[in-house]
């Protein structure tokens, strides 16, 4: 979740870009009809024996997929993501390591095959994302236990889809564990043309809060502010915009804010603190910066400023799963699966190459199929 362009190097991006498309191929059709008797075609995946640059770890395989036992779906990948704490796992700098050698990929989304005499859960054509990091989604196809799966409405976009796990989650929980927040509290943030930037303006709007959204100056910061505008942020506002000595009077029209999101580090988060209300909470999950949070004394004293970290993948550790299988709804309570956006296609976007009268757009944030 941290910055892509921090972590991912031109050569790195191009050469994954590149794999991952060779990879899916010609068969990647997202509305093509999979049966249970549906004869598997040959299985490719990006594969690392061991942790380094992936430019020279990651190689492009064929793998044997297995028979499904019982309790098994076999999944055809449909579209997965690069996320930075992918290109993290790769270079054995992230909190989970898989067991060597391993497929990459943390999320993506998958259509079920067939599946195993046992499995209740799931069924041919129904669209299933992981349920937890490690499972290696950067191949064509796959058979998975059932409980390493979860089903999401076929209905919502594919790249919405791809991108559920992670992302939106991290903005969900981060919202609403650490600070009682009520309608018309606002919450600042940096990095907020992110992933789980976007995410936390769109799910903040639908809560009632305001958010002050900063980001790193550009020359074309207009078009990233009415991009952030339209998907709901009361304030967009630059590093350098934060700093200034007028700043104080920005909040005598808004309520200063009793959380803060940083996944910068550094001098921004010094920043984020500054403007907390006093007994209010900084959640860092994320250092794009490569820099530590530096909290002054005063800080921690006079405004009883608290500081907490947050990552899923622990989230996920400390909650025990559900005894039935678990289902994204896009009509149940809560989070709405649909109505969140994922990462538009901005300067970070890197090309489009044609697969069989298709087209795939490519970019750190998600790869889709052309609507």
């Amino acid at each position: 979740m941290w910055g892509c362009g921090a972590l991912l190097g031109a050569r790195t991006r191009s050469r994954l870009w590149r794999e991952v498309l060779v990879a899916w191929g010609c068969r990647w059709s997202a509305a093509a009809p999979y049966s249970a008797s549906a004869e598997p075609s040959r299985v490719r995946a990006l594969v690392y024996g061991h942790h380094g640059d992936p430019a020279k770890v990651v190689e492009l395989k064929d793998l044997e997929l297995a028979a499904v036992g019982g309790s098994d779906v076999h999944v055809r990948m449909l579209a997965a993501p690069i996320n930075p704490s992918d290109i993290n796992m790769i270079q054995g700098n992230y909190g989970l390591l898989p067991k060597l050698p391993a497929v990459g990929g943390n999320e993506g989304v998958g259509q079920v095959v067939a599946v195993g005499s046992s499995v209740t859960g799931v069924k041919p054509g129904d669209w299933v994302i992981p349920a937890n990091a490690g499972l290696g989604t950067w191949r064509t196809e796959a058979v998975f236990s059932e409980e390493a799966l979860i089903g999401v409405p076929s209905d919502i976009p594919l790249q919405s889809a791809a991108t559920l796990s992670v992302n939106p989650c991290t903005a969900y929980r981060m919202l609403m564990d650490f600070e009682q927040l009520q309608p018309g509290d606002s919450v600042i943030q940096n990095a907020s043309n992110s992933g789980v930037g976007q995410a936390v303006i769109q799910i903040a709007t639908a809560l009632g809060l305001r958010t002050i959204n900063v980001v790193r100056d550009r020359p074309d910061i207009q078009k990233l502010t009415d991009r952030l505008k339209s998907l709901g942020a009361e304030h967009v506002l630059t590093e350098e915009e934060l700093r200034k000595h007028e700043m104080k009077n920005f909040f005598k029209d808004m309520p200063q804010p009793r959380l803060a999101l940083n996944c910068v580090g550094g001098k921004s988060s010094t920043e984020l603190l500054r403007h907390l209300a006093p007994g209010g909470t900084m959640v860092t999950y994320g250092g794009m910066a490569k820099q530590p949070v530096i909290a002054s004394v005063s800080q921690l004293i006079f405004k009883d400023l608290k500081l907490r970290g947050f990552w899923l993948s622990q989230w996920k550790k400390d909650h025990s799963p559900e005894p039935e299988p678990v289902h994204y709804s896009s009509s149940s309570g809560g989070l709405a699966a649909q109505k969140v956006t994922p990462r538009a296609e901005t300067e970070e976007s890197h090309g489009v190459a044609p697969m069989k009268g298709r087209r795939v757009v490519a970019s750190v944030a998600y790869f889709r199929p052309e609507k």
